[in-house]
C-alpha cells in the first residue's frame, strides 16, 4: 500500500511538472563558437535528462564489462565451496555411520574442493581409523597440530592412538601439551590425571588435582580422597625408598584427608603400636570403626589393646564395636573373638544376630564357615558342620576389594586396577557373580577367604626408624 502510495506521489508530480513546462514553456538561448541557439526550457529539460540516461547506460555497461570476469570467478568458487561442504557433510554423516571407504572418498572430494584442509583433516583421519590405517591416520592428527586452529585437535587423535597402544609416557607428554591449551577440558585433565597415576607421577598428579579444583573440575570431597590417596601411595614409595619420616608424614596427611580410608588407617595403627603409643593407635581404630567398620582394621586393634591371648582379644573386640555394636562387621568380629576363646554361647548369639542382619540366601560365607566351626566344637555335631560348611559353598563370597571400572575383584588393595588401570576404583564389598557353574577363579591373586582377610600387604614402618610425633 506505501509503495503505491509512493508511485502515485511521484507519477502526479512528473504530470504536474509537464502540466507547468507546456504553460509555461520560457526561451534558452546559447551562444557557442559563433553559433546561437534559441529554444524552449521544457526540450533543454528534456535533452539534457536524454544525454544523463545515455551516459548511465554507458556507465554501468562498462561497469559490468569490467566486474563480469571477477563475478564470474566468485560465483564459480561459490558453488566449488558448496560442492566442498556438501562432501564434507556426507562424508562426516559416512563416518557416523561406519562407511570408512564412502567417508574417505567424501573427504578427498572435499579436499579437492576446498582451500581449507584444516575442515577436511579431521575427517580423512577418522576414516584412515576406521580401515585401521593408524599410520595414515597419525600423519593427519600431526599435520593438524601444525595449525593453531587445530592443533588440540590434533593432540586429542595423537592421544588417543598413544592410549590405544599403550604407550603411557607418549599418551603423558600429548596430555600435558593439549592440558596447556585447553586447561579448563574435563577430557583432558581427566585423561592427565589417570596417566599420571599409570605412570606412578604421583607428586605430579597430586599437583594436577590441586589444579582441578581450583579450575572446579571436581568438587572439594572428591579432591580430598584423590589427594589422600595420592599420599597413601607416596608413603608406600617412601617406605621402600627407606626414607621412613617422609612415609610416615605422608600417612598422617592421609589419615587426616580420609579418616575413614581402611589401608592408611591399618598402616598409621601399626606403627604407632610399633612405637609403643597403643593407645593413639586404639583411639584411632576406635574413630574408624564407628563410621566404617572393617574387617581389617580388627587384627591391627588387637595388636594396639596389646592382646596376648584370646580373653584380651575378646575384651578389646567388644571395646572396638561399642561404636556401631549393630553392624554386621562388629558381630562378625566379635563372633571369631569368642569361637576362639571357646565362648560358645556368645559365639552363637553374635553369629545368630548376623544371620538376622541378612536374608536367608545371602548369609554370608564367613558366617557360614563360623557356624560350622560352632557345631563341631561345641556340640561335636558333624551333621550339622557339614550343612554349613554345604550353605557356605552356596552362600555369597566374602567380600573383597572389587573394581567398579571393570569388576576386577582382589584381596590387596592397590592404588590403580592391574586390569583397567583405573585410578582409586577399589570398593570393599562382595566380589562380581562369577558366570556359570564351573567355579572360575576371579581375576586378579588369590582371594582370602578368613572373615579378618586385609586389604593390602603392608610393609609395616620400622618402630625405631622414625622419631614418635
Amino acid at each position: 500500500m506505501i509503495r503505491a502510495i509512493f508511485y502515485f506521489a511521484i507519477l502526479a508530480g512528473l504530470v504536474w511538472g509537464a502540466v507547468v513546462l507546456t504553460d509555461h514553456p520560457g526561451t534558452v538561448s546559447l551562444e557557442w563558437a559563433g553559433y546561437r541557439i534559441d529554444t524552449t526550457f521544457a526540450f533543454l529539460i528534456g535533452v539534457v535528462a536524454l544525454v544523463a540516461g545515455l551516459a548511465a547506460v554507458i556507465y554501468r555497461f562498462w561497469l559490468f564489462i569490467r566486474r563480469s570476469p571477477g563475478q564470474i570467478k566468485w560465483a564459480w568458487q561459490a558453488k566449488r565451496r558448496q560442492r566442498g561442504y556438501q562432501a564434507l557433510t556426507r562424508g562426516m554423516v559416512a563416518v557416523a555411520a561406519g562407511d570408512a571407504g564412502e567417508a574417505q572418498r567424501q573427504a578427498k572430494r572435499a579436499d579437492g574442493l576446498l582451500e581449507e584442509p584444516p575442515l577436511t583433516m579431521l575427517v580423512s583421519a577418522q576414516a584412515a581409523q576406521m580401515k585401521g590405517d593408524e599410520k595414515a591416520a597419525g600423519a593427519f592428527f600431526k599435520a593438524m597440530m601444525e595449525r593453531p586452529e587445530t592443533e588440540f585437535l590434533g593432540l586429542r587423535g595423537l592421544l588417543n592412538q598413544a592410549i590405544k597402544r599403550g604407550d603411557n609416557h607418549e599418551a603423558l607428554t600429548l596430555a600435558r601439551r593439549a592440558y596447556r591449551l585447553q586447561p579448563k577440558s574435563t577430557w583432558v585433565a581427566d585423561h592427565m590425571f589417570d596417566l599420571q597415576t599409570r605412570t606412578g607421577k604421583w607428586l605430579d598428579a597430586r599437583v594436577t588435582c590441586d589444579d582441578l579444583k581450583r579450575s572446579k573440575l571436581i568438587d572439594g570431597d572428591e579432591a580430598r580422597r584423590r589427594k589422600a590417596v595420592l599420599l597413601y601411595q607416596m608413603s608406600l614409595v617412601a617406605q621402600e625408598d627407606g626414607d621412613a619420616d617422609a612415609a610416615l608424614d605422608h600417612l598422617i596427611e592421609a589419615n587426616k584427608l580420609a579418616p575413614a580410608f581402611i589401608p592408611a588407617v591399618a598402616d598409621l595403627a601399626d606403627y604407632w603400636a610399633g612405637v609403643g603409643k597403643h593407645s593413639k593407635a586404639a583411639r584411632m581404630i576406635e574413630k574408624t570403626w564407628g563410621p566404617a567398620p572393617h574387617p581389617s582394621l580388627v587384627e591391627p586393634y588387637w595388636n594396639a589393646c596389646q592382646s596376648a591371648d584370646a580373653l584380651e582379644r575378646v575384651r578389646a573386640s567388644e571395646k572396638l564395636t561399642k561404636t556401631n555394636p549393630d553392624h554386621l562387621e562388629s558381630h562378625i568380629a566379635l563372633a571369631r573373638a569368642y569361637l576362639d576363646a571357646l565362648l560358645w554361647g556368645e559365639a552363637r548369639k553374635h553369629l545368630e544376630d548376623a544371620i538376622d542382619l541378612t536374608t536367608p540366601t545371602q548369609i554370608p560365607a564367613r558366617v557360614c564357615r563360623m557356624m560350622a566351626e560352632l557345631e563341631e566344637s561345641e556340640n561335636e555335631d558333624l551333621a550339622g558342620a557339614r550343612e554349613w560348611l554345604m550353605r557356605a559353598s552356596e552362600a555369597p563370597h566374602d567380600p573383597v576389594w572389587v573394581c567398579d571400572h571393570c569388576g576386577n575383584a582382589t584381596s590387596l588393595w592397590s592404588v590403580v586396577c592391574g586390569k583397567c588401570e583405573s585410578f582409586d576404583t577399589f570398593a570393599w564389598g562382595p566380589p562380581p557373580a562369577i558366570a556359570g557353574s564351573m567355579g572360575k577363579s576371579l581375576s586378579g591373586p588369590e582371594l582370602l577367604e578368613g572373615e579378618n582377610a586385609f586389604s593390602h600387604d603392608l610393609s609395616r614402618l620400622p618402630p625405631g626408624g622414625i622419631e614418635a610425633g
